[in-house]
């Protein structure tokens, strides 16, 4: 389970930053110093973990997650202020989800404080990686998986829950939109499946239809429903959403679907300004006469999609800076980033260990 670890390009270091040239951060795993463990056996309740050394995990090649794909992963981030804060975007809604998932693999799960805790450390842990605001951030990636080793038979004997993070930049880099390719060969998920929570079994299988889709020059897929093939879900790794006048679609959550973090936020923040949301079946005619179209995620944050292609016809939509997305992304980014006040409630904000106050 060895991470091919890339160097960071690096600049001059100070105390307060790693070494790094943040201009040039992209979206690629890079090693930073270290990580937080738990483990948990059958029948028992997870204990506090440890912040370790970042290293390579020693694991037998009869477990859970090897053979039989037990395993689940979270998303989220932490943000630097202008100001030099440390802050977290709903963190315990990560942890609400991996508790769901958890129940559906038949897995031992941390508590929501666990989960936020063991985040909150990593962070800290690793707080000279969190890149400049404005350069990036800080992705934070929990994993919780069947470590215990299991043949043929019934419960696995061990679980292992842990975090780690590494610094990235901005994941969809073209401001001018996405563009987009309706896959109607593969399909993401099925009904009473996994669609509807983070398994690690749901992103292998339709690598193909991304590879494909990119080498002819389409920036992400956009999958059908496996019942009918006639409406959509969601992309490869985002929520979509679909602007008409004032009313504002996007599928709804029943069991294909995963219902995103950033998904849920943008929901509540889209009513705010008086649009209408329907969460709904979204056939594919209702996304091609739509007036504007987006995806959400923790990764996309708010990004406008440009143009669909389906059977060869590309379809194009608004974009720009007078777009709902513009708006969407301008509000949500103050929010995580604390340049406005969070009146929602949403923001966790990190202290260190050795502060009065601190909530680790």
């Amino acid at each position: 389970m060895a991470p091919s670890a890339q160097s960071l390009p690096t600049s001059v270091s100070d105390e307060k930053y790693a070494n790094v040239k943040w201009e040039e951060l992209g979206v690629e795993f890079y090693r930073t110093d270290n990580m937080y463990v738990a483990k948990c056996k059958h029948g028992e309740s997870f204990q506090e973990g440890s912040i370790v050394p970042y290293a390579d995990f020693h694991i037998s090649p009869c477990s859970a997650v090897l053979n039989y794909g037990q395993g689940l992963y979270e998303g989220l981030k932490a943000y630097r202020t202008e100001d030099d804060r440390i802050m977290l975007f709903r963190p315990d809604q990560n942890a609400l989800r991996l508790q769901s998932g958890a129940h559906r693999l038949c897995m031992s799960s941390p508590s929501v404080d666990q989960f936020v805790s063991a985040v909150k450390k990593v962070v800290l842990a690793n707080k000279k990686w969190i890149p400049p605001p404005g350069r990036g951030t800080l992705y934070i990636r929990p994993i919780l998986f069947g470590s215990g080793p299991i043949l043929g038979s019934f419960p696995v004997p061990e679980y292992t829950f842990t975090v780690f993070a590494c610094p990235i930049g901005r994941y969809h880099k073209d401001n001018a939109g996405l563009n987009l390719k309706i896959e109607d060969k593969f399909r993401r998920t099925f009904p009473s499946g996994t669609g509807g929570v983070k398994s690690i079994t749901n992103y292998s299988p339709v690598w193909i239809a991304l590879a494909e889709a990119k080498a002819q020059g389409f920036s992400d897929v956009l999958f059908l429903d496996a019942a009918t093939g006639k409406n959509v879900e969601e992309l490869y790794a985002s929520n979509v959403f679909i602007v008409k006048g004032d009313v504002v679609s996007t599928p709804e959550i029943s069991g294909t679907i995963l219902p995103g973090v950033t998904r849920k936020s943008i929901i509540e923040l889209t009513r705010d300004f008086g649009y209408k949301v329907e969460e709904r079946v979204v056939p594919v005619e209702d996304l091609l006469d739509a007036d504007e179209v987006f995806c959400t995620g923790t990764a996309a944050i708010v990004t406008t999609i440009a143009s669909v292609t389906f059977k060869d016809t590309k379809t194009g939509f608004k974009t720009g800076d007078k777009t709902l997305a513009a708006k969407l992304f301008a509000t949500l980014t103050d929010i995580q980033m604390g340049r406005v006040e969070d009146k929602k409630g949403w923001t966790v904000e990190l202290t260190d260990a050795t502060t009065p106050g601190s909530k680790l």
